[in-house]
């Protein structure tokens, strides 16, 4: 396989894209990304790469295929087809399962819950919509508990073993928005001191600071 850069389409502020990002970074792959605003996610060419009009997408020259969202797709090729030496993966059983479960109570659980919150929060044109806000929430209390609950029981340093993998790095791009989701509400991550700990490592590593650093110079214009 040649070794091509692949190309990201992403957004300054959507967390999704840049949870491929973190990925992409530890893992060592040569990568370009192209920045879309919202209306030409709407229309062709992007139309053909992604039918639904959303980031994240990429492009791989070096397999000739056009992935679009859900995010946790481009992570599982991702996974398959670089993670040769199994960084970031497991392939044992019952761990290479676990770990899916875990992916897909981010994409399913973690990203709607909080994106929602984001949206009545801050972005939906009806303002003081109480109850919807606190539903959210309080979802994005729960989700936070159930992996805070789950790492203590397990007594484990990630989700799934001691090891980092794709499971715990996809949760990092939503936990990273966590003063803005919840500044209108009373929340301390000292209450989830399993999650707190275990968020903390992850946004420790040094490939995380460096997409965030990144994110932050393009939501500040820095990269036009």
């Amino acid at each position: 396989m040649s070794n091509k850069p692949i190309l990201l389409y992403s957004h300054a502020s959507g967390p999704n894209p840049w949870k491929v990002a973190i990925l992409l970074e530890e893992l060592g792959l040569p990568y370009e990304t192209k920045y879309m605003d919202f209306p030409d996610l709407k229309k062709e060419p992007f139309e053909s790469v992604n039918p639904n009009g959303r980031v994240p997408a990429i492009e791989d020259p070096n397999t000739g295929i056009a992935l679009w969202e859900v995010s946790g797709a481009i992570i599982e090729y991702l996974e398959e087809t670089y993670d040769k030496e199994n960084k970031f993966q497991y392939t044992t059983f019952p761990e290479k399962f676990l770990s899916k479960s875990w992916l897909f109570f981010q994409v399913s659980g973690q990203g709607p819950y909080f994106g929602q919150k984001a949206w009545f929060s801050n972005f939906h044109p009806e303002k003081n919509l109480t109850s919807a806000i606190d539903r959210y929430a309080n979802e994005i209390k729960r989700v936070i508990g159930v992996i805070d609950s789950h790492l203590k029981k397990q007594g484990t340093e990630y989700l799934v073993g001691d090891k980092c993998t794709y499971a715990d790095l996809v949760f990092i791009s939503w936990q990273q928005m966590l003063p803005f989701l919840m500044m209108d509400q009373k929340f301390d991550a000292n209450d989830y001191p399993h999650f707190k700990t275990w968020n903390d490592k992850l946004m420790s590593r040094p490939t995380v600071k460096k997409v965030f650093e990144e994110k932050q110079n393009v939501s500040s214009g820095a990269h036009k």
